[in-house]
C-alpha cells in the first residue's frame, strides 16, 4: 500500500498541505520515499491537563503539534522517528478510556482516542509502520525501555536519565547530576539513585555526593525536556477534550492511485472515442 503511494500526486499534495499548516514554525516534511499514512486528533496527556493535538503518521516518522485553527494551522511541531517508537496499552479507568503509551528512549507520553475503534486503528497503523521500517533498515527496537510495575495505573510517566527505564512519578521522584548529559540535576529512577549512593559509600566518591540531589522532585515533568506544550498536572476528563475538536482519523490507502488510474483510462477511452467519431465524419 505505502509503496504505491510513494510517488502519487495525492501523497505529495497531502504532505505539502501539512507543511503549509505548520508554516515557518515547522520543518520540511517532503522527502523522497516518505508517505503520509494517516492523520487525526488525539488527546495528549500534558502536565497541566489533557489537550487535543493534531497527529500525522508517516511511514518513517510521527509528527504532532498544537491546534491553532483546526485543519488549517498548527504550531509547536514535534517529530518522533518511528524506529524508536514502542506502544504500550493503557487500561480504561473511568472516563479515561481508549488510551495507550507512546514510548521512545528520550520521551514517553499517553494519548487517548475518541473511541475504541479509533484507538485500534491508530495502534495497528503505527505498529505496522514501525515493523515495516525496522524490517527494511535491518534495525531492532530498543530493549532497554523497561516499565515499572505500577506504570500501567498512572497517566504520567518519565524516563530515568541514567538507565532509560520508563517509570511513574513516585518511582522517579529523585534527581541527580549526570555531567555527561546536563549541568542541571536530572530525574532518575529509585534504583539508579540507590546505586549512586552505594557507589559513593563504597568508593568514597566526593564528586558523586555532590551529584546527588537531596530533595525529591517538586513538580510533574514530562519525559521530554523540550516538550513545551506540557504544563503542571491537573486531572481532566479526556472524553470532553476529545469531543471539543471532533475529527475522525483518516488513514490513506491506494484508493487514490486506483481512482487516478481509472480516471486516466476513462479519459483516454473518451479521447479515443471522440477521435473515431471525428475520423468517421471526415470520411463521410
Amino acid at each position: 500500500m505505502v509503496e504505491r503511494l510513494v510517488n502519487s500526486e495525492a501523497n505529495a499534495r497531502r504532505i505539502a498541505m501539512v507543511e503549509s499548516c505548520f508554516g515557518t514554525s515547522g520543518q520540511p516534511l517532503s522527502v523522497p520515499g516518505r508517505v503520509l499514512v494517516g492523520e487525526g486528533v488525539l488527546t495528549k496527556m500534558c502536565r497541566k491537563k489533557p489537550k487535543p493535538r493534531q497527529f500525522f503518521l508517516f511511514n518513517d516518522i510521527l509528527v504532532y503539534g498544537n491546534i491553532v485553527i483546526n485543519k488549517k494551522k498548527y504550531n509547536k511541531q514535534h517529530i518522533i522517528p518511528l524506529e524508536e517508537v514502542m506502544l504500550e496499552n493503557i487500561q480504561d479507568q473511568g472516563s479515561e478510556r481508549n488510551g495507550w503509551l507512546i514510548r521512545t528512549a528520550r520521551k514517553s507520553f499517553a494519548v487517548y482516542a475518541a473511541t475504541a475503534t479509533e484507538k485500534s486503528e491508530w495502534m495497528a497503523h503505527i505498529n505496522k509502520c514501525v515493523e515495516d521500517l525496522l524490517r527494511k533498515s535491518g534495525k531492532k527496537q530498543p530493549k532497554n525501555m523497561q516499565l515499572c510495575g505500577c506504570l500501567i495505573q498512572t497517566l504520567r510517566c518519565h524516563h530515568c536519565r541514567k538507565c532509560g527505564a520508563v517509570v511513574c512519578n513516585p518511582c522517579s521522584n529523585k534527581k541527580c547530576l549526570l555531567p555527561n548529559q546536563s549541568s542541571k540535576p536530572l530525574r532518575v529512577c529509585l534504583s539508579c539513585y540507590d546505586q549512586l549512593w552505594k557507589a559513593k559509600a563504597d568508593y568514597s566518591m566526593p564528586s558523586q555526593a555532590e551529584n546527588i540531589g537531596n530533595n525529591e522532585t517538586k513538580s510533574y515533568e514530562s519525559s521530554g525536556e523540550d516538550d513545551s506544550d506540557d504544563d503542571d498536572d491537573v486531572k481532566m476528563d479526556v472524553t470532553d477534550q476529545a469531543e471539543r475538536i471532533s475529527q475522525e482519523p483518516k488513514f490513506y490507502n491506494d484508493d487514490d492511485v486506483k481512482i487516478n488510474t481509472t480516471e486516466m483510462q476513462e479519459s483516454d477511452a473518451t479521447s479515443d472515442g471522440n477521435q473515431i467519431v471525428k475520423d468517421d465524419v471526415e470520411n463521410v
